[in-house]
C-alpha cells in the first residue's frame, strides 16, 4: 500500500518538473502549478491533453474568434468602400477645375444623386461658354429690333432712350466677348479668372433680360395673350416657368409645343411634371448624348425626334393606359409608335408642372445640365389622344387648330423665374 502510495506521489512530481520546465521557455520564466491526479496505469501525456482544456471552452473560443474576424473583415470592406467614394469624389473635383476646353462628358440619361450639381450654372470650358455668349448676343438683338418696330410704331421717346442704353450695354458685352477670343487665341493668362468673369457677364446678361422684358410688357396690350414664346438662352439651374394650376387624373393624354433649339448635346428638358412620392410622373427630356426620352412614372420611351437644328419644329407625343401605347409626331408627321409604356397607370392628379428644368423633387432639385436651351411655345396638353389631322392643323398653325382642354398655352397661366423671358411668338408667322 505505501509502495503504491509513493508511486503515485513520484508521477505527480514528474508532472509538476514538466510542467515548469514548459512553463518556463514558452512564457519567459512566468510559471505556474497545475496538480492533477492521475491514475496509476495511465500515460502522463494523454492525461494532460484530455483535462487542459474542457471541449466546450474549446468550442466557444473558436466561435468567438470566428465572430472576431468576420467583423474586421466587415469593417476592412466598409473602410474601402469609403476610400473608392472619396477617391472618386476627389477624381471629380480635380477633373472639373483642371478641365481643358473640349473635355469629353460623361453620358447618360440621368446622373446619380451624388455627381448632381444643383448650385449653380453647369460648369463650361470657354469655348462653350463663348458659345452660349453668341447666342444670348443675338437673341438680346432680335428682341430690340422688335422693339424698335413697335416704337416705332408708337412714337415712345422713352422705349426709344431705353432702347439706345440696352443696346450701347449690348456693344460693350461684344467687346468683352471679342476681347475673350482674343485672349483664347492667344493663351494669355487672363483665362484663369474665366469662371468670375463669366459670372460678371452673365449677371449683366440676367439684368439685360429683365429690363428687355419690362418694356416688352408695354406689347401686351397690342397681342393675344396666346401669342408669345419662352426664352432660355442659358444652361443654368435658376431659368424656369411654372403653371399655377396642376393636372387631372389623366387615362390618356396628348402633348404639344414649338420648339427651336441648337444645343448640343442635348436640348435639355422642355418640360416635367412631378407628383408627390415620384419626381418623373411625366417628363420630355434630351440629355447627353440619348435620343430625346418621354418618362411616364419613370418608364421609358426613346422618340425619334431631331430638332436641335436652330429651327422651329411642332412635336406632339400621345399616350393611352391601355398597353402603353404612344405615337410620336414631328412638324405634323408620324415619326415612331410603341406600346408597354408605363400600361394601366394613369398619370396621377396634385402635381407641379415646370417648364425648362427636370425635377427631382416635387418643385425642385434642378440640375443645369438638364436644363433647357432655347425658344419654346404653344405648349398645350389634352386628357384625349388627339387624331392625326388634329396634330396636322396644329403643326400648320391652322385656323382649325384647337388648344389644350387639360392646360392652354397663355401668358397669364405661368410663373417666369430667373431671367427666363416672353415676347411674341414667330414660328406661325413664318409659316403663314
Amino acid at each position: 500500500m505505501q509502495a503504491a502510495g509513493n508511486g503515485i506521489w513520484w508521477r505527480l512530481f514528474l508532472f509538476s518538473s514538466l510542467l515548469l520546465e514548459s512553463s518556463s521557455q514558452d512564457f519567459g520564466g512566468q510559471t505556474q502549478f497545475i496538480c492533477t491526479s492521475v491514475p496509476k496505469d495511465m500515460d502522463i501525456c494523454a492525461a494532460t491533453l484530455q483535462n487542459s482544456v474542457p471541449g466546450e471552452d474549446l468550442k466557444t473560443t473558436v466561435m468567438q474568434l470566428r465572430e472576431t474576424v468576420l467583423q474586421q473583415k466587415e469593417t476592412i470592406m466598409n473602410q474601402k468602400e469609403t476610400i473608392r467614394e472619396l477617391t472618386s469624389k476627389l477624381a471629380r473635383c480635380e477633373s472639373q477645375s483642371g478641365a481643358e476646353p473640349g473635355d469629353a462628358r460623361p453620358g447618360g440619361r440621368r446622373k446619380e444623386a451624388g455627381t448632381k450639381n444643383t448650385m449653380g450654372d453647369v460648369s463650361r470650358g470657354p469655348a462653350d461658354t463663348l458659345t452660349q455668349l453668341s447666342q444670348t448676343l443675338q437673341s438680346l438683338k432680335q428682341r430690340l429690333e422688335n422693339l424698335e418696330q413697335f416704337s416705332r410704331s408708337n412714337n415712345s421717346v422713352q422705349a426709344n432712350s431705353l432702347k439706345d442704353l440696352l443696346q450701347s450695354k449690348i456693344d460693350d458685352l461684344e467687346k468683352q466677348v471679342l476681347s475673350r477670343v482674343n485672349s483664347i487665341e492667344e493663351g494669355k493668362p487672363g483665362l484663369r479668372n474665366e469662371t468670375e468673369q463669366r459670372g460678371r457677364v452673365e449677371s449683366t446678361l440676367t439684368s439685360l433680360h429683365q429690363r428687355i422684358t419690362d418694356l416688352e410688357k408695354g406689347q401686351r396690350e397690342n397681342r393675344p395673350l396666346d401669342k408669345f414664346q419662352l426664352t432660355f438662352p442659358l444652361r443654368t439651374n435658376y431659368m424656369y416657368a411654372k403653371v399655377k394650376k396642376s393636372l387631372p387624373e389623366m387615362y390618356a393624354l396628348t402633348v404639344c409645343m414649338w420648339l427651336k433649339s441648337n444645343a448640343s448635346p442635348g436640348v435639355g428638358t422642355p418640360f416635367s411634371y412631378a407628383v408627390p412620392g415620384q419626381a418623373n410622373e411625366l417628363v420630355l427630356i434630351e440629355w447627353g448624348n440619348n435620343p430625346m426620352e418621354i418618362l411616364i412614372n419613370d418608364k421609358v420611351a426613346k422618340l425619334p425626334f431631331l430638332i436641335n437644328d436652330g429651327k422651329w419644329h411642332h412635336i406632339c407625343v400621345t399616350w393611352t393606359t391601355r398597353d402603353g401605347v404612344w405615337e410620336a409626331f414631328q412638324d405634323g408627321v408620324k415619326r415612331g409608335s410603341g406600346e408597354n409604356l408605363a400600361p394601366y397607370h394613369p398619370i396621377k392628379p396634385q402635381g407641379l408642372l415646370i417648364l425648362g428644368q427636370e425635377q427631382d423633387t416635387l418643385g425642385g432639385g434642378f440640375d443645369a445640365t438638364q436644363a433647357f436651351v432655347g425658344d419654346l411655345a404653344n405648349f398645350h396638353i389634352w386628357d384625349r389622344k388627339l387624331s392625326v389631322g388634329e396634330i396636322y392643323n396644329l403643326a400648320t398653325c391652322s385656323s382649325k387648330a384647337q388648344v389644350g382642354n387639360v392646360f392652354a398655352w397663355m401668358e397669364t397661366s405661368l410663373d417666369i423665374y430667373g431671367g427666363a423671358s416672353k415676347w411674341t411668338f414667330e414660328a406661325c408667322r413664318q409659316l403663314n
